[in-house]
């Protein structure tokens, strides 16, 4: 594979990723790439290497689909977008890491779990979840950290519930996983992840002699038992689930609720017409777009694509916060509006990357909106949008806090 990171000035390439100083704005140097003539614009990364940003929606869905762009975190040239991502290179990687075939027999383990038909089957369960969250966090009275006391815990409780791993334990992988996730050295994630790898390794040490329910269970007992699959892989895949099944929740959850407070009319429509909370979930999933560092791949070969030749070797970046809010797709996109058809989209993915638990994140903010609606139609922030503390670019978008009143 041929290196071919090339440096340029910083007014050619801005620095990648950018802070938003709005909880649902696009940072100001996104708006301007997505603004850009070109489909494709460089960026600066942490070390000085430059990558390709997509910045309109069909590029970014192409490329998306482009076999010829790899999602192996571990190759030496592959474009990091922190240093916290550096304890990648050397740990083996989960089936999100993997390229085809590999990542489609990986991936095949375990989508039966996340299937329509099974998540719609975990709706009692949820909707007991969120009501029990609920009903704590309004016995306690207001005010009340909606973070701390009900977006983290309820889809922590729901993930542990699906995989198999004790809720007990949930202060624990919770602190271990936000280290991880926001950590801002290489350092401290790889604390982090060993602190997570030791519990996993303890957990299915105790399923290999006390089979357990759910699909880490599962795994254990077929796959790692069958030799389909290794111990460490079954770590690392087990560490994704985990984290990424309760952090982006959480985030969605906690922005979501900002997003609709600070648009009034937005809330109050909702709340005089639940039958629009569906479609709702989607404009936030778009407005938001909350995971967009995980766009990032390699190339593979050279690619010509919409007048632009990315050479191999070269990194691409697929913002989904920019692609989100082209006006070529969505009209008026920097507008939030739940009537609009929202379903298409990226802040999934797209191609053989796409997240595996969309089903279960779409239901589970379905039912929780619906709750908070019904139960606390007065809900309002309990502090100005502008004091609340953003987490970084770096990482997944969202607040660890959240004052909130009713």
């Amino acid at each position: 594979m041929t290196e071919t990171f090339t440096t340029l000035p910083t007014t050619d390439a801005p620095t990648f990723p950018s802070d938003r100083t709005c909880p649902y704005a696009l940072p100001e140097t996104y708006a301007h790439l997505r603004d850009a003539q070109d489909a494709l614009r460089r960026v600066t990364l942490y070390d000085g290497r430059t990558a390709w940003v997509a910045t309109t929606y069909a590029t970014a869905r192409k490329l998306l689909a482009d076999p010829r762009l790899s999602s192996d975190r571990t190759h030496p040239h592959f474009p990091l977008t922190s240093p916290r991502l550096e304890n990648l290179r050397d740990r083996r990687p989960a089936f999100i890491s993997m390229d085809p075939p590999e990542h489609g027999h990986r991936r095949r383990m375990t989508i039966s779990e996340f299937t329509v038909k099974r998540i719609k089957g975990m709706r009692p369960d949820i909707e007991r979840i969120v009501h029990g969250f609920l009903d704590d966090m309004l016995a306690a009275g207001p005010p009340a950290d909606l973070v701390s006391d009900f977006a983290l815990p309820v889809p922590s409780m729901v993930i542990c519930q699906l995989l198999g791993v004790p809720y007990a334990d949930h202060d624990f992988f919770q602190d271990a996983s936000r280290r991880l996730v926001q950590s801002t050295s290489a350092a401290e994630a790889t604390t982090a992840r060993d602190d997570l790898e030791h519990y996993m390794d303890g957990l299915i040490t105790t399923l290999e002699s006390e089979p357990g329910p759910g699909l880490l269970g599962a795994l254990v007992a077929r796959q790692l038992a069958d030799g389909a699959i290794d111990r460490e892989e079954l770590i690392s895949n087990a560490l994704l689930l985990l984290v990424a099944g309760h952090e982006t929740t959480a985030s969605m959850t906690s922005l979501g609720v900002i997003t609709l407070l600070e648009h009034p009319e937005q809330y109050a429509a909702l709340r005089d017409d639940p039958a629009l909370i569906p479609g709702a979930v989607e404009e936030l999933l778009r407005y938001l777009a909350i995971a967009d560092i995980a766009g990032a791949r390699l190339a593979t070969a050279d690619i010509e694509i919409d007048g632009q030749l990315i050479r191999a070797g070269e990194g691409v970046i697929i913002v989904h916060s920019i692609a989100n809010r082209d006006a070529a797709v969505f009209d008026d996109p920097d507008t939030f509006d739940i009537h609009r058809p929202a379903r298409h989209h990226l802040s999934f993915g797209y191609g053989v990357h796409q997240c595996l638990g969309q089903n279960l994140a779409r239901l589970e903010l379905e039912i929780i909106l619906t709750a908070l609606l019904e139960r606390v139609p007065t809900l309002r922030l309990a502090t100005p949008v502008e004091n609340l503390t953003l987490r970084p670019g770096s990482t997944i978008q969202g607040v660890n806090e959240l004052p909130v009143t009713w």
